[in-house]
Formats: C-alpha cells, structure tokens, sequence
C-alpha cells in the first residue's frame, strides 16, 4: 500500500465514460457466464432481500449481501494495496479495472462445481450450493467499495479495516476470509469443529 491516500479520479487518466463502460461489462460478463453456467438469477426462496444474515441457511449467498460481503470488501483492501505496490504508475482507473476483472474472474470460478464441492466438503458451508448471479454482482460491487475506501484511507486505516473485519466476522460467525482460505486449501480438523460449534 503506499503510504498517503490515492486522491487521483480516474476521469483525468480515463475517460470516466470508459471506466463506466469496461466496469459494467465486467458486471455484465460475469453475469452472463454464470448464467450459462447454470447459476440462478436470483434466490430461489421466492424472495429477493438487501441482507441475510443466517450462515448457516439455504440464503446464504443467494441474497444481495450477507456476512461474506464483508469479505469482498477485505478483497477491494488488499487489491488495492497489492495494484499499488505491483503498479504504482499506473492511474487508479486502471487499477480499479484490473480489480474488477480479478474479482469477476473470481466469482466465476467460486461458482464452478468444483469448487463448489470443495467448500461444502472442507469448510463450514454445508448448504452451499453456489452463489446467486445477484450475490455475485453484490460481492463485486463491494470489492470495488473495499478499493475506492482504500484509495481515500491511509495506509495504517486500510490495515486498521482489515484487521477490524476479521476479527469481527470470526468472533460473529466464527468465519472469515483468512479462515475460508485455509480451510479451502488445508482443512484442519480442529477449526472445523469450531466453526460448527463442536
């Protein structure tokens, strides 16, 4: 991360009409791709919400946000910082769009059957089935939130977040991202029994 807030507005190295275009194709392509894949466009509760707050339920990332968002915008934090260090002369817009197609490309990826099978058999999600289309664009949208309140942060707030959320969302729902990641890649035994409450 650098060490004072990033205040350039991406409309003086980018046309902001561009910006807007390029971030709404990538909204749009991962919406597209996912619906190919099969993923449902919205809950199939029968209800569309704002907020779900119950983990360990069928509408957990099927609503527009729930305790994972907070996640996305740990995303936007360090994508921020990671673009800055790898990029650092690059305009922000072009950051934020690289930002962007990562995340996007991450969505789609999170929703592959695959992948899908790796949360449900090594992590806590138990009823995870896929995210909405709608949880997905909501999860982008709040990386970008992550990135545009890291560019306006100091370094030591944007730090002072991450570890906030973390801390939070494992005290909350005794899950986060530091823990998804783990357990993602080397599921230990011990955290699991944990998370469920065992």
């Amino acid at each position: 991360m650098v060490s004072t807030p990033d205040t350039r507005v991406s409309s003086r190295t980018l046309p902001t009409g561009a910006v807007v275009t390029l971030a709404a194709l990538v909204f749009a392509g991962v919406a597209a791709v996912e619906y190919a894949m099969g993923r449902v466009p919205v809950c199939t509760c029968g209800r569309v919400a704002l907020w779900h707050g119950v983990v360990q339920s069928a509408e957990n990332s099927q609503q527009l946000t729930d305790w994972y968002t907070f996640t996305h915008v740990v995303h936007g934090l360090l994508f921020y910082g990671a673009l800055s260090l790898l990029l650092p002369r690059q305009p922000i817009a072009v950051r934020l769009l690289l930002a962007l197609g990562v995340e996007g490309a991450w969505e789609v990826i999170e929703n592959t059957p695959a992948v899908i099978e790796r949360y449900r058999a090594a992590t806590i999600s138990l009823d995870y089935y896929g995210d909405s289309i709608l949880n997905s664009l909501g999860d982008i949208a709040a990386m970008a939130f992550g990135f545009w309140l890291a560019a306006r942060l100091p370094v030591w707030s944007s730090i002072a977040c991450v570890v906030a959320v973390e801390v939070t969302l494992a005290f909350l729902i005794r899950d986060n991202l530091t823990l998804n990641i783990l357990m993602l890649l080397h599921p230990i035994d011990a955290i699991r029994k944990w998370q469920l409450g065992a």
